[in-house]
């Protein structure tokens, strides 16, 4: 699958659903973004099981400040509507490959209790 671009208007379905979401934050100028966009585009070959998607930061520039994206490319994961990983800065190939391969290994029960423990944590 390829990656599909995304705005603030198909961010929110786009990640909510069941499975895994890659999102990719991005800018036309960021040279390191450059080198990582291929990476990106390759690993969404290589995993049609998951969603790649895009965001053009400098075009969503209030949603990108809204998401806190503070240096690009930012990689966002998210399973089954949960935000499990989120880094600044470009990944190699074998990383990211790495990074898919724990995500897909998650105990997603386990990451659910994780969450509510700290949501429940927080309200305190």
């Amino acid at each position: 699958m390829a990656t599909i671009d995304i705005t603030e208007e198909s961010f929110k379905q786009l990640i909510e659903g069941e499975g895994i979401t890659l999102v990719d934050a991005w800018a036309e100028w960021c040279g390191p973004c450059k080198r990582f966009g291929p990476i990106f585009e390759k690993a969404s070959e290589e995993h049609p099981d998951a969603t790649f998607a895009k965001l053009d930061t400098e075009a969503n520039q209030e949603f990108a400040a809204k998401l806190q994206i503070q240096s690009i490319p930012t990689l966002m994961v998210f399973r089954d509507g949960i935000m499990v990983f989120r880094e600044a800065g470009a990944l190699p190939p074998a990383a990211l490959e790495d990074l898919i391969t724990q995500v897909k290994a998650l105990d997603m029960d386990e990451v659910r209790a994780q969450v509510e423990k700290e949501q429940g944590e927080q309200a305190e």
